[in-house]
């Protein structure tokens, strides 16, 4: 199986944005049973990873433009999906895999600040949508439940 490595590719998340990421988290955690796994501050701004069982979601603060074409990592604009994610054993091998089946829209980018061995890249399907693969992702055992 393509970017296999030593199992199979595996549903990771989907990306939301969020006019207001407090309000989006409490939404879901209150009526669908989802918790805060992990917040990742990129200084400016951060991304709020939610899971319930093995569905992850991803919050990000929503961008400004709703016509910005989806390119990078996903459209910002708010009620957009931003992307479809999928973990892998290795981001290289998935890869080399692919070959030129699809566009690299970001990375690959290593995320070693945040977690070790994080490992991601984005490319776009044919249809346009963006699509995440990571290695490495894992929770934080120490979130911060109070929504800071």
């Amino acid at each position: 199986m393509p970017g296999s490595g030593d199992r199979p590719m595996v549903w990771s998340h989907v990306g939301l944005n969020c006019v207001d990421q407090k309000t989006t988290e409490d939404f879901y955690t209150r009526y669908f049973g989802f918790s805060r796994a992990r917040v990742v501050d990129l200084g400016e701004s951060r991304i709020v990873f939610l899971r319930k069982g093995d569905a992850y979601l991803e919050l990000f603060a929503a961008g400004t433009d709703p016509a910005r074409p989806a390119h990078d990592d996903g459209p910002q604009a708010p009620g957009r999906m931003r992307h479809l994610a999928f973990q892998t054993d290795s981001v290289d091998a998935f890869l080399a895999d692919l070959g030129d089946a699809a566009e690299v829209t970001l990375g690959p980018l290593d995320f070693d600040d945040f977690i070790c061995g994080w490992r991601t890249v984005w490319v776009r399907d044919p249809d346009g949508v963006i699509v995440e693969v990571s290695q490495g992702y894992e929770d934080d055992s120490t979130h911060d439940k109070d929504g800071a």
